[in-house]
């Protein structure tokens, strides 16, 4: 399971140990922030295709585990509705050195965003909403 409705808890989520043979574990947490491009942001709502998304956030960590020696890689991505300062995605990388662990880190949160069927909705401070454009439904248009 990559999604989830439930607050993301980061200090249990990078707890979990790394297998022994990885000397690097490097962490990464996109959280709720109060403003996008000059305007104030009250919250966020994200949406997904589940089935799909789930499916696509194997597929890259299988990817990344080609590309590098991973020892593990965890996601965990929120749904539904976040305020300022709530954890939106957590992702954890383990290998045997640190290059390998933060490339890996870099092209999980770059193929989520570009590839994954995640929506973002910015609710604005002056009650106004939009849907943040998608870069893989721009790019399949």
């Amino acid at each position: 399971m990559y999604l989830t409705a439930e607050t993301i808890n980061l200090q249990r989520f990078f707890s979990e140990e790394a297998p022994p043979s990885c000397g690097a574990a490097v962490s990464f947490a996109g959280m709720v922030r109060n403003h996008d491009h000059g305007r104030a942001v009250k919250s966020l709502y994200y949406d997904c295709y589940r089935s799909m998304a789930e499916k696509m956030i194997k597929a890259l960590i299988e990817e990344a585990e080609i590309r590098w020696q991973i020892g593990k890689v965890r996601v965990l991505h929120r749904i539904g509705h976040l305020e300022i300062g709530e954890v939106a995605v957590a992702i954890s990388v383990s290998s045997a050195h640190r290059a390998e662990a933060f490339e890996a880190c870099r092209f999980m949160i770059e193929g989520i965003k570009k590839n994954v069927p995640i929506w973002k909705k910015e609710i604005f401070e002056d009650g106004m909403s939009e849907w943040v454009s998608c870069k893989h439904a721009e790019a399949a248009s």
